[in-house]
């Protein structure tokens, strides 16, 4: 049921974004190769997406979410799987969804983040959230302590940094993680390890739209090794460690994992 909700979610996604007569590409976790929408003046757009971040706490009833990094396209190239593969730092927009207990919206453009509540009675998103910025005061950090043994020792004692100045808390879902960070103050990090050096999170469908999210709110976003809205993505589907959230408590983190 897992998989069926995932592709169903990103037909769905694909579907609405090709009818909106303004989006040349679109990219989805779920899909193998790039759909192409068209190249007219007024497909001046291109979503990567992850259609269904979490899927796998679906039957444990976890909020889960959707994900969707924004570009604006080239209008002298024609539109191939390659013209995708662009930095997070060239996003023009940034926004996710959250279903849990309320269904919100965060939308991020330059310099502004703004989220919005769902009212199922009307069936519109009214702004509940306005003008997002990542506390200063960090009170939580995220991260899957059962591979605390499988990361090197430098990440090591990055978590254990974290371990003995804040509070636990992690759900196993990124898009909700991220987002109770971004409402109460912390970091979520995702390390690579020896088995995946490269991490699990994907760059186009979660890392760069959340990067650029936490970035417009105040916060930062790297790899370990760099900025996260600085990589060229060499594939759609490529993958990345990820660190952010706070960020003097980013910054911090990676200074320790890079200083060896």
């Amino acid at each position: 049921i897992v998989q069926y909700l995932d592709t169903a979610a990103s037909d769905t996604f694909v579907d609405v974004l090709s009818k909106s007569g303004r989006v040349a590409a679109i990219g989805s976790e779920e899909i193998e190769e790039t759909v192409i929408v068209g190249d007219s003046l007024q497909h001046n757009l291109i979503v990567q997406m992850d259609p269904l971040d979490g899927s796998s706490n679906i039957d444990v009833a976890v909020s889960i979410g959707s994900i969707f990094g924004i570009w604006r396209r080239n209008p002298s190239e024609p539109v191939t799987e390659e013209s995708l593969l662009r930095p997070g730092s060239e996003q023009v927009a940034a926004a996710y969804v959250v279903y849990g207990s309320s269904t919100v919206m965060v939308m991020a453009t330059h310099n502004s983040v703004q989220g919005f509540t769902l009212d199922p009675d009307t069936g519109s998103f009214t702004i509940t959230h306005p003008d997002l910025r990542i506390p200063d005061n960090c009170l939580y950090y995220s991260t899957n302590e059962g591979n605390f043994r499988k990361l090197d020792a430098p990440t090591q004692r990055a978590v254990a940094r974290l371990r003995d100045s804040y509070s636990l808390r992690y759900v196993g879902s990124l898009v909700a993680d991220f987002h109770r960070n971004l409402l109460k103050g912390g970091i979520f990090l995702y390390p690579g390890d020896p088995k995946s050096p490269d991490g699990k999170l994907r760059l186009m469908y979660e890392a760069n739209p959340l990067g650029f999210v936490a970035e417009q709110a105040g916060g930062a976003a790297y790899s370990a090794m760099q900025r996260i809205l600085d990589i060229k993505p060499q594939g759609a589907h490529q993958r990345t460690p990820l660190i952010l959230g706070n960020r003097a408590e980013v910054e911090e983190t990676i200074a320790i994992i890079q200083g060896g």
